[in-house]
């Protein structure tokens, strides 16, 4: 018989075969199992050893792990628990605004989130209620009252590594919006099966570091939506103190405030218009230092000035305390109407005259405008009449100088003002990225104002 022909028997069809990219937690999907080696995952772009995956994702999943800011499987101690780093998630709105969270585990304690977003770190837990309703944009929960701070929007996970509690893959989406009270947030997640809401705390870049070895960002600018203003607390301290010491200062104004004026003479001016001399004695002071105020009345002055020199002197020690003043006063009619300009009183002060009995000694002198004198001025007309003018003086132990007050209220001020200007700066900045219009002393001053 002839021999049959030799034939060699097809190959099996391949095997189709289903397998989690342990990366990322996508499906991958071996048309030919049995027969590839390697792999590679749609979502993430993994390669995987298809003859060995276990081993092979291992080596892989270290290599992505090393990357990371705080690799899975490190441990830390935050709020005196120690936790172990599971996971890592990369999220973003999108593909913008990209933020990182780590699921971190303990075995009598359960899970929490260590989130960043790219300056601060945040720690953060589910809960398991709802938080209160207190007003149309502001939610509390255990007494703390969050204020809206983000509008619902699309959150998106780019990437994953580790363990989770739930099955979570690459393009996973929920609807997530914010709240923000100072040092936290209040964030709320809903798909079509369910609505979770959790909080966050936001930690000290000291504790991250302790705690993580991560190196943190000492002062994140924009600031996140729920960091505290550096310049709020010791502003309120300042505030607080600089408010006292005005008042102080004000109170002390008023108790060392001027007394009573004592009139101590009326001085005739010369008829002459010659230059006088007068000398009142037994001015006393009882305070141990106190500003003197001495005060020149001339109540018939009319287009004329008196020139006032005064001398306080010491009687026991013949010290000298010297000031001057002049009294002044015009008036007349031009084209427009009546005029008049100058005051028919001096007032002049004298700081720090001590305890003591004084002689008061003035030198004064009138003067008279002529409008038709070459010159301008000469002694005459009143001078001579009996309506000539009086001068009234009149000495009174003066307070505070008015200026020294207002200068040091001024004083005072300047650091109150630069600080609230800074905590200005600071709350604009902070809810500037807020979807809603800001609040409180942000509110006060707008850039377009």
């Amino acid at each position: 018989m002839p021999a049959e022909p030799n034939t060699i028997a097809p190959p099996p069809a391949p095997a189709v075969r289903a397998l989690s990219c342990p990366a990322c937690g996508s499906a991958v999907t071996l048309r030919a199992a049995g027969y590839s080696v390697t792999a590679g995952c749609p979502s993430c772009g993994s390669i995987l050893d298809v003859a060995d995956p276990l081993v092979k994702l291992v080596t892989r999943y270290a290599e992505m792990t090393r990357a990371l800011d705080i690799p899975l499987g490190t441990r830390g101690t935050l709020n005196g628990i120690e936790w172990e780093a599971i996971g890592w998630l990369a999220r973003s709105m999108n593909g913008s605004y990209p933020w990182e969270e780590y699921l971190l585990f303990n075995p009598y304690h359960g899970y929490r989130w260590l989130i960043f977003d790219g300056q601060s770190w945040s720690l953060g837990k589910q809960l398991t209620a709802t938080p209160n309703f207190v007003t149309y944009d502001t939610l509390s929960v255990g007494g703390r009252h969050f204020r809206r701070f983000f509008k619902e929007r699309e959150a998106r996970v780019d990437g994953v590594l580790g363990e989770f509690y739930w099955r979570v893959a690459i393009g996973e989406q929920v609807i997530t919006s914010e709240w923000a009270a100072p040092g936290w947030t209040l964030s709320r997640e809903a798909n079509a099966k369910e609505v979770s809401w959790s909080v966050a705390r936001l930690l000290a870049p000291r504790e991250i570091e302790d705690a993580f070895g991560v190196e943190a960002e000492r002062h994140p600018w924009p600031p996140p939506p729920h960091m505290v203003s550096p310049h709020a607390g010791w502003l309120s301290t300042c505030v607080k103190l600089g408010l006292a010491a005005m008042v102080f200062l004000v109170v002390v104004s008023i108790f060392m405030g001027g007394g009573r004026w004592s009139d101590i003479g009326t001085l005739p001016i010369a008829r002459d218009g010659s230059a006088q001399s007068v000398t009142v004695g037994s001015v006393t002071f009882e305070q141990p230092w106190q500003r003197v105020e001495l005060r020149a009345r001339v109540p018939r002055l009319e287009n004329g000035w008196v020139d006032l020199d005064y001398a306080l002197v010491d009687r026991t020690t013949q010290r000298v305390y010297e000031a001057y003043g002049v009294a002044e006063r015009y008036s007349g009619r031009d084209d427009e109407g009546d005029w008049s300009e100058g005051s028919r009183t001096s007032e002049i002060s004298i700081a720090s005259v001590p305890r003591g009995t004084y002689d008061l000694v003035i030198d004064y002198r009138g003067n008279r405008w002529i409008a038709n004198n070459p010159g301008g001025w000469g002694q005459a007309d009143w001078l001579a009449t009996s309506d000539a003018p009086e001068v009234v003086v009149e000495v009174r132990r003066g307070g505070v100088f008015f200026s020294n007050l207002l200068l040091a209220l001024i004083l005072i001020a300047i650091p109150l003002l630069w600080g609230l200007a800074r905590h200005v700066r600071f709350e604009q900045a902070r809810q500037a990225e807020s979807d809603y219009d800001p609040i409180g002393v942000a509110a006060l001053f707008k850039e377009s104002e």
